[in-house]
């Protein structure tokens, strides 16, 4: 795996979209807590504030990252990714796991996991909201190789979470259909904990990049039932960012897109197609297009992007 994954790297170099010396590199501290953007990686996913799942907080194959300490941390096919809300994401979280919340949550039992040992790899870290306000479950991209969540899920968790929403980042097994089997059981998982996790499963919400944005469509298309759980509610709003996906049905919920204009690995013009074919079914949709983007925005910090999450959220007050 060691050696595909240095051959992507490679290729994605070539094609200039690993965000190597694009992020912006003016990283300063911006939260207190224990870690700064000199910390070591190794740090973080040792710190026994996190017991045994500060691993899953990076990709758990470490052929798809590099990077010493949190300032220096590249993810393959991710651009932009800002040193001050990694070190804000972990500060985050450390604070709240020293303070006795628990800030991440299994989606398998320890038979299931026995069973399929991949399941290991699991699990919702939650950005806990106000209590009883609705929530959203944030899928991060990787090619369905690894999970990209510190640019592409956990930034948007917390963001979230800091507008009283309750958010959850999926950490999923590897593989389409795996990923999406993970996502109905996080879905399942926080309905049948509602209650112990105060939250209001009525207009609830998944978000996605890249394959993580697939997860999401695939999720409202067809529900949990499709893929090995109860039929539990469909989403009120999917929120997507930068996949060529082009599958929808007639039901799909509401739905919020989003894409640069220069990503080598999603074009532009297929998401606003299938926007247009969505709106064309009466479908509630927005969509927006960024000149000069590439791939893996993330919160688009810095960039022409910024803001996006704004009108995202927006569009799901209108929708849920």
């Amino acid at each position: 795996m060691k050696r595909a994954a240095a051959f992507v790297l490679a290729l994605c170099l070539l094609l200039g979209t690993c965000g190597y010396g694009e992020e912006n590199n003016a990283a300063m501290e911006t939260t207190d807590g224990p870690y700064t953007v000199d910390t070591p990686v190794t740090e973080v996913i040792n710190d026994s504030v996190f017991a045994d799942y500060g691993r899953l907080l990076f990709p758990v194959d470490e052929g798809y990252w590099s990077g010493d300490t949190l300032g220096d941390l590249h993810l393959i096919w991710y651009n932009n990714i800002d040193p001050n809300e990694t070190v804000e994401i972990v500060n985050t979280l450390y604070k709240r796991a020293a303070a006795g919340e628990t800030v991440f949550y299994d989606i398998y039992t320890d038979a299931e996991k026995a069973d399929d040992p991949a399941k290991e790899d699991t699990g919702l870290f939650f950005f806990k909201g106000a209590p009883g306000e609705k929530f959203a479950i944030c899928n991060a991209g990787g090619g369905f190789a690894y999970v990209g969540a510190m640019q592409d899920s956990f930034p948007h968790a917390l963001e979230l979470s800091r507008r009283g929403y309750n958010a959850f980042a999926l950490i999923y097994r590897p593989g389409a259909q795996t990923a999406c089997e993970d996502l109905a059981r996080a879905i399942r998982f926080i309905f049948e904990h509602a209650e112990e996790l105060e939250v209001d499963t009525d207009g609830y919400s998944l978000w996605g990049g890249s394959a993580g944005a697939r997860m999401a469509a695939w999720l409202g298309s067809y529900g949990t039932a499709a893929f090995g759980e109860g039929d539990y509610p469909r989403p009120a709003t999917v929120v997507m960012q930068y996949t060529g996906h082009t599958d929808y049905t007639e039901d799909d919920p509401a739905t919020f897109a989003c894409v640069g204009e220069r990503d080598g690995i999603a074009s532009w013009r297929t998401m606003q197609r299938r926007i247009e074919a969505l709106s064309a079914l009466g479908i509630p949709t927005e969509f927006h297009h960024y000149p000069g983007l590439p791939h893996g925005f993330g919160l688009g910090t810095g960039t022409v992007a910024e803001g996006w999450i704004d009108q995202a959220i927006a569009f799901w007050e209108e929708n849920a």
